[in-house]
């Protein structure tokens, strides 16, 4: 009685819009309660003083405290090395903002910027039940796939790990991401049935462009995927006034995206005399790609840490920009000399990418194949129930193919963490639901099937 009861609430009523919407306040009340309470308990805001607070943080941990101290967007390594645009300056701004209220790496602000990150995450579970319940409700799984993801992301320990224990972009980027999964679904009508269901397209294209700006100011890799979206939500206007509706107000958000990400441009060829339209670091980070010691896996920072490492001399003393263009130079000798070696990396990188990134086995081999087998797992199921969805003509199954072919792709040539995964997590939850509740469906109804069979015969 008390499942019972409990299921009964995790399902917060009937399916009407109204107890839909107050399930997904559900979810993300729960889910950032969950996130807060891991983060009291574990304690992860106390960040180990190794290297001068490296950990809190890394590049941007370096260049907020920068930020705070006068120094400007600067020195994302360790010491004065002058201005950077090695990493792209959202999170970079809103570490330094939380150091400029809080202090500059101390447990409060650590603790901030996690919470920040556990709102996040939580947020993308009203996001997953909406992207689920709108692909497969003409298929009748709609309400128990939206149930299932929703309650995985907002209850598994993997979907918030990033968020309770990583001074990073990753839940900034992935939030925004999947919510304009959502906008696309929106705009596109799909799992729309009446009009009361209908939603402000102006203001929808309006929030895309200023989510995208988000993202390329914060993960500039994933920006990609922009213009397959873009087209994909106007490939549903189903005439030509449609259309040219459509068009106008995607320029309108294009000139959002514009306005959001020009001062970052800007401000970058006025300091560097360079056009640097997201990061400036791609040249070192090639030449890091293609080093036999590698072997398609870079250990660590492009630069160290330690003041002393010869390699930071180098580039504090050569400047940012300078350095990179070497680097880049040395990069591309290398890949036209090394033809194979540079197929054979990226190769390994898809590997990598999908089915287990390389780990130090610093808890064990145990706990290292329990970490390989549950991301190559969860690789596997999403992957089966994306084909599933194609075969089926799911809704949106072929936005997501695109995603998922287009969103890895620069980590392939370039490199690849565990991490980058994360942006499209929220989307791999809905297709390994909706994997099982197929299967769940199918033997639910096989028993049925063998009736009727039998009584044909």
């Amino acid at each position: 009685m008390k499942l019972e009861r409990l299921w009964a609430w995790m399902k917060a009523g009937d399916d009407s819009e109204e107890g839909s919407r107050r399930l997904r306040w559900r979810l993300f009340w729960v889910g950032l309660a969950i996130r807060i309470l891991y983060i009291l308990v574990v304690r992860p805001y106390h960040v180990r003083p190794l290297n001068d607070h490296f950990q809190f943080g890394w590049e941007a941990g370096r260049i907020a405290r920068a930020l705070v101290t006068g120094y400007g967007y600067a020195d994302p390594f360790t010491g004065h090395s002058g201005p950077t645009a090695w990493l792209a300056p959202l999170y970079p701004l809103l570490m330094a903002a939380v150091f400029k209220v809080f202090g500059v790496y101390t447990a409060l602000s650590a603790f901030v910027l996690l919470a920040i990150n556990s709102v996040l995450s939580a947020a993308m579970a009203p996001a997953i039940y909406e992207i689920a319940h709108r692909c497969y409700d003409s298929r009748g799984l709609g309400r128990r796939v939206a149930l299932w993801s929703g309650w995985i992301w907002t209850l598994y320990p993997a979907a918030m790990q990033y968020a309770v224990r990583w001074f990073w972009e990753m839940s900034l980027t992935t939030c925004a991401f999947t919510w304009i999964i959502v906008i696309a679904l929106r705009l596109r009508r799909i799992g729309e049935d009446d009009e009361s269901q209908r939603h402000n397209d102006l203001l929808l294209w309006s929030v895309f462009g200023l989510l995208w700006a988000a993202i390329f100011l914060a993960n500039p890799s994933v920006i990609l995927v922009l213009p397959v979206t873009a087209i994909w939500i106007l490939m549903g206007s189903r005439s030509g006034s449609q259309l040219t509706q459509g068009l106008g107000r995607a320029a309108l958000a294009g000139v959002l995206f514009l306005a959001c990400v020009t001062p970052w441009v800007y401000r970058n060829w006025v300091v560097f005399h360079a056009f640097i339209p997201t990061r400036g670091n791609l040249g070192a980070e090639m030449y890091q790609s293609m080093l036999p010691s590698n072997e398609a896996f870079s250990w660590g920072t492009t630069i160290p840490a330690e003041v002393d490492a010869p390699e930071y001399k180098r580039y504090r003393q050569m400047g940012e920009l300078a350095y990179v263009r070497e680097r880049n130079v040395e990069a591309n000798a290398l890949i036209a000399a090394n033809h194979g070696r540079f197929v054979r990396y990226a190769i390994k990188r898809v590997y990598f990418f999908w089915f287990g990134v390389p780990k130090p086995e610093d808890h064990g081999i145990l706990v290292e194949a329990t970490r390989r087998l549950n991301y190559c797992f969860i690789c596997t199921a999403a992957l089966m129930g994306l084909a599933l969805s194609l075969r089926q003509r799911v809704p949106a199954s072929g936005l997501f193919t695109a995603i998922f072919l287009i969103l890895p792709a620069p980590y392939y040539i370039v490199t690849v963490q565990a991490r980058f995964r994360h942006p499209i997590e929220p989307i791999m939850t809905v297709l390994i639901v909706f994997l099982f509740q197929s299967a769940t469906s199918s033997k639910k109804q096989s028993p049925s099937h063998e009736a009727t069979g039998a009584l044909a015969r």
